[in-house]
Order: structure tokens, then sequence, then C-alpha cells
């Protein structure tokens, strides 16, 4: 999976946010926060972040995507892949302000 060109690992994570490793898991239980594994380590793609914190509309979406059966490493995927119904990527249409947009197209999907 390499959709993102930059990707952040949980030391990354506890030094850019300034919070525990235990606090930063708690944010993927949260879903606030997602990861992936890429290489075999939890990884957490640069674009989920605004600045030094996670971005605010993502938690809604991935949710959304949880409660329709994607895993993490599936919902990552699609959040960083170009959506046909979007015409951009999920991401890039949350950190736009479409939020209402993305979240009815994850609702769509099966």
């Amino acid at each position: 999976m390499s959709l993102s060109e930059r990707w952040l690992t949980v030391p990354d994570l506890v030094d850019l946010l300034g919070v525990s490793p235990g606090r930063v898991h708690r944010l993927f239980e949260q879903r606030t926060l997602l990861a992936a594994r890429v290489g075999g380590v939890l990884r957490v793609p640069v674009e989920f972040l605004d600045d030094a914190e996670p971005l605010p509309e993502l938690r809604g979406t991935l949710i959304v995507l949880g409660d329709n059966g994607f895993t993490d490493d599936e919902a990552v995927r699609w959040m960083l892949a170009v959506d046909d119904a979007i015409g951009d990527s999920p991401i890039n249409a949350l950190r736009a302000g479409r939020k209402a947009e993305v979240r009815r197209v994850a609702q769509s999907l099966l």
C-alpha cells in the first residue's frame, strides 16, 4: 500500500502529537486516527493529520466505514484512493470541506 507519500509510525506520532504511545493507540481505538500495516508496521498517512492534530472530520467517516465492515487497512486504502463518486480521494475531499458528501458515499459502500 503506497497511496500516501509519507507515513507516520507510532513513535513518529508520539513525537508529533506530544502524547504517549498508549494515547496514540487510544486514538486508533476511538477511530480518531486510523493506521494500516505497511511493511508489517502500523502507519498513519500524514494526510490524516492537520498540522499536529488528527483531522477532526476524519472520525465520523472512519466510524461509518467500520460500521460497513471495512477493516482498518481497507478503510485507509479507500480514504487515500480516488473514488469515482467523489471525483477525488475521500481524504482530499474531507480536507476540502466536503464531509457530508464523503460520508454519504461511505454509507453507500458495502
